[in-house]
């Protein structure tokens, strides 16, 4: 599956920002999905993870609360609403698919295919 992020920008503390992951080339109802993120110097970081019927999320704690993760399967579009955002959120988001689910949807080396990313910027 081939995966373009897309909805990334610039905006100041406690705006609002929606990130799209478009989907194409294969079944994206069969798949696990989910966002990373990865600031300049730091190590890639699990953001929030949804399974395939759109019926359970996940979220790491540091966004929970203001952030909220969807998905289309009709439209094969997944999606990250983000509100109150902090200068900490500064990152280049990643969306990406799992084949196969095994429970650590937090773990990045579990996802097969990665979008491109698409760079968010906070500024305070």
């Amino acid at each position: 599956v081939q995966l373009q992020a897309s909805g990334g920008g610039s905006v100041q503390a406690g705006g609002s920002l929606r990130l799209a992951c478009a989907a194409s080339g294969r079944t994206f109802s069969n798949y696990i999905m989910g966002w990373f993120r990865q600031a300049p110097g730091k190590e890639r970081e699990f953001v929030a993870a949804i399974t395939r019927n759109g019926g359970s999320t996940y979220y790491a704690d540091s966004v929970k609360g203001r952030f909220t993760i969807s998905r289309d399967n009709a439209k094969s579009t997944l999606y990250l609403q983000m509100n109150s955002l902090r200068p900490e959120d500064t990152a280049a988001y990643y969306c990406a698919a799992d084949r196969n689910y095994s429970g650590r949807y937090y773990n990045g080396y579990e996802y097969d295919y990665w979008g491109q990313g698409t760079q968010v910027t906070v500024s305070s």
